[in-house]
Order: C-alpha cells, then sequence, then structure tokens
C-alpha cells in the first residue's frame, strides 16, 4: 500500500520512527533529521510539517499514550505497532474542538500507515481495535489515566518526584509549564536598532509583539526565521527571554577578554559582542556545533577578522582542561554556561524528560563541578564569573553555588537573577528564587527555567 507524502498515513509512519529512536536513545531532533535526509528532498518537504509536529506531540504526551496502549494490548506490541499507536492516541487524547484532525481521520489514516508496512502488516486490526475502543471509552479511559502521575504528568516518575521534592509550593505549575508551547521570542541586535524601532517594523508588516525585555521581542505567533523581518541579515536573533539574561548579567565594557565557555550554538556570544566592543573568545568542545556559532557570528555581521568584532574567535577545546586551548592571557569575564539536565527547557525538547535518568544529575552536577573550577583559575582578580544552567534541579542550581562559594576563598557572590522558574505568561512561578536572586523586570516574559550565579574574584 502506497502512502502519499502529504497524507496523515504518512507523518504518523515517519513521527512513529522518530519516537522509536528516541525511545533507544536518540534525541529527537537528530532522529527527525535522520528520518528526513532519508527521505527525497520533495517528499521530506512536503513531510516536513507534519512530521514533527506529531512526533513533538507525541513526546509531550508520551505518559498518558503510554498508558492507554498498557490498558488496552495485554502484550507490549512490536516497536512499529506501539510507536504508531502512540503517535495515533497523542492526535485522539484531545477533545474534538481543539483536535488536529478528525478521529475518523485519525484511526482510518493510522490504519493505512500500519498496512504500508511489511513487517506490521499483520497489526492492521490490532491498531483499528485499540484506537476505536479508546474512543468509544474515551471519558472513562481519561479519567482513569489522570489517576496515574506518569499519565497525568507525562513525565518520568523520578522527575515528577525530583520537582515535588525541590519545589513544594510551585510543582504542579512547573510541571504543566514544561508541557506548553514556548514562544518564539527575539533578541533585537543593539548595533543595529532597539526594540521600540523593531517593534514598529513589526507593526508595519502587520506581525503583532510584545516587548518582554530590554533587548526581548515575544511575537504573538510564531513564525519561519526567513520570514523573521531582519533575521537574515542579523537584526534579530531568536533567543528565550531567560536566556537574554545572560549576557547583560555579565556586565561587559569596551576592551574587556571575555571567555564564554561552552559556546555553541553562539547565541550569547552573539549578545555579548552586540553589547560592547570586546576580545571574545567562544570555546566549544564540539567541532560541529563550533561551526554554528561562526555561522551565527558571520549571520549578525561579526565575521572573524572583521575590525568591528576586535577579535572574535571561535576555539575548540575542552572547558574543563585550559592547558589544551588556553593562551595564557587571562579573562576580564567568564560566561559558564556549563553543560546540564536542561530540565528548564522541556517544553521546546520534550524529548529530554524521557531521555535523563535519575543518576544523570550527580554526574552532570560534578561535571559542572570540574568545569568552573577549572575557568576561575582563568579569571582576572576583580574580574567576574557567571555560571549559568539550564535547569530547574538544585542540585545544578543554588547547591552549587553555595558549594562554588565554600570552596573558593577568593569567590565573593554577587547578585544575578538566581533560580527562573519555567513560567507561562500568566505564571506567578516567573519570579527569581534563591540567595543573590535579583527581580526580573518583566514577570509576564513567558521564559525557560534558567539558573544564575555570579563571583567576583577578590
Amino acid at each position: 500500500m502506497h502512502l502519499a507524502p502529504d497524507s496523515l498515513g504518512f507523518a504518523l509512519d515517519q513521527a512513529a520512527q522518530a519516537v522509536a529512536a528516541v525511545r533507544a536513545g536518540a534525541a529527537l531532533p537528530a532522529a527527525l533529521s535522520s528520518a528526513f535526509a532519508a527521505l527525497p528532498a520533495e517528499v521530506a518537504s512536503t513531510a516536513r510539517g507534519a512530521v514533527q509536529d506529531i512526533a513533538y506531540r507525541t513526546m509531550r504526551r508520551l505518559g498518558i499514550v503510554d498508558y492507554l496502549i498498557k490498558q488496552r494490548v495485554s502484550k507490549a506490541p512490536p516497536p512499529p505497532v506501539l510507536n504508531l499507536l502512540a503517535c495515533a492516541l497523542a492526535l485522539l487524547v484531545d477533545d474534538e474542538a481543539h483536535a488536529a484532525y478528525t478521529p475518523f481521520t485519525v484511526v482510518d489514516q493510522a490504519v493505512r500507515a500500519i498496512g504500508a508496512r511489511r513487517d506490521a502488516a499483520f497489526a492492521k486490526g490490532l491498531v483499528n481495535a485499540v484506537l476505536r475502543g479508546f474512543l468509544r471509552e474515551r471519558e472513562t479511559a481519561l479519567a482513569a489515566a489522570h489517576a496515574d502521575e506518569v499519565a497525568r504528568w507525562n513525565y518520568p516518575q523520578w522527575w515528577i518526584n525530583a520537582i515535588r521534592r525541590a519545589w513544594p509550593d510551585q510543582w504542579q505549575a512547573i510541571l504543566e509549564a514544561g508541557n506548553t508551547h514556548g514562544p518564539l521570542t527575539l533578541r533585537v541586535n543593539a548595533r543595529r536598532t532597539n526594540t521600540a524601532d523593531y517593534l514598529k517594523r513589526l507593526a508595519d508588516e502587520n506581525i503583532a509583539a510584545t516587548q518582554v525585555g530590554d533587548y526581548a521581542v515575544r511575537l504573538a505567533a510564531p513564525l519561519p526565521v526567513d520570514r523573521i523581518p531582519g533575521f537574515m541579515a542579523g537584526d534579530v536573533s531568536v533567543q528565550d527571554a531567560g536566556a537574554q539574561l545572560a549576557a547583560p548579567a555579565l556586565g561587559v565594557r569596551d576592551g574587556m577578554r571575555v571567555l564564554d565557555a561552552c559556546a555553541a550554538p553562539g547565541g550569547k556570544s552573539g549578545h555579548l559582542l552586540e553589547l560592547a566592543d570586546i576580545d571574545l573568545v567562544a570555546l566549544e568542545s564540539d567541532a560541529v556545533r563550533a561551526a554554528r556559532i561562526g555561522e551565527n557570528f558571520v549571520r549578525l555581521g561579526f565575521a572573524q577578522g572583521d575590525e568591528a568584532t576586535q577579535g572574535a574567535r571561535v576555539v575548540i577545546g575542552d572547558a574543563g582542561v585550559p592547558d589544551a586551548w588556553f593562551d595564557g592571557q587571562l579573562f576580564d569575564r567568564i560566561l559558564a554556561d556549563v553543560p546540564c539536565s536542561a530540565s528548564g527547557i522541556v517544553r521546546r525538547h520534550p524529548d529530554i524528560r524521557w531521555l535523563r535518568r535519575a543518576s544523570d544529575i550527580a554526574a552532570l552536577a560534578q561535571e559542572q563541578r570540574r568545569i568552573v573550577d577549572a575557568l576561575w583559575s582563568l579569571l582576572k582578580p576583580g574580574g567576574e564569573l557567571l555560571y549559568v544552567t539550564c535547569s530547574i534541579f538544585p542540585e545544578e542550581g543554588e547547591d552549587q553555588a553555595r558549594w562554588f562559594e565554600s570552596t573558593h576563598a577568593d569567590a565573593v557572590r554577587l547578585d544575578a537573577p538566581g533560580q527562573l522558574l519555567p513560567a507561562g505568561r500568566e505564571a506567578d512561578v516567573a519570579s527569581p528564587i534563591g540567595t543573590n536572586a535579583s527581580p526580573v523586570p518583566d514577570r509576564t516574559a513567558d521564559h525557560d527555567g534558567f539558573f544564575y550565579a555570579r563571583f567576583q574574584k577578590r
């Protein structure tokens, strides 16, 4: 049976393959890239939007769809069947008024999709029975799922327990925020324009937007980057409002020597260059990811070698092993945006919650300490280091800041945004939390979760 590239059945099949790859340990963006690369260019272009939507939707609802499958299938079906059922159910759990497709269409196309696979065509009857059975018992089935925490919240149980333990008053709001879609927020390039002028430019093109920070503009509806005015020319970049706090917090001034450790894909490096004429080293351990930093610099007008950059350099190296790349010149400012669980950005990367394990947090915390210990020795007396994670686990945030302060006698902790919990536009959990936390100017910034701590060297 042939599946047309523009059919829901084709999209379900491709999304199911991406979900299978995530279950096997792959990140969803990489899984989707591999899936699209295996298709003819025209087919990939036609199907891309629907496949991505279904795959991301399934990751946000994996807890409940797996629960529903287990309730209706006595023996776990083969992976192609399991993952196609998961993708189809992810479309059916919405009430019909808000559904992307009619229930009849989802069932029909799911059955066609499984029938088109030689290795799974035998399961057409099973897929049909499971989906139609769910629709007949929809309200009862959803009520039962609501009583199961993993199905209710769509996170692994250990993750739910960790958030509840860390944030007993806000844990439900945090989990709910992680299941929403993050807004498209832009950072205005201060060297090219300002937020007021850029908002006028958007208004002139009938694009609704709101200022949510000194350089942050949130679009009312997302747009492809090639349709965002000035994006290709470097007038704006896509960057979450919470992430935009990093560069201003570092307080860079003209002439400073600055290190952005773990810099890929280069968003924070670009912001630093927009704020002052600095000598910047953008350090990244992964050569492929390091190439993206250079690409972003070129788009923003900071190509290496240009006089305007004062020497913005991309360096490949391990931030925890400076001897391999450090040239001996100490830095005035260091941005340590260290590897972490990424628990604060799950609304944009819903696969993360299913890829992480509880044991990862302690291992990541040790890696963070290794890196900041090494970086501290590269800072001038009087210089400042900003520790950043996109995490909401205290083990990667406030606990680390207190450890650093207690183990480095020459470190003075300064004001910083502290712990920003992920929040929607009206959520109260947008407030900064923790020691030395500075107030966030706009509580409706609709940002991801980040932790910031700033230290000065005596």
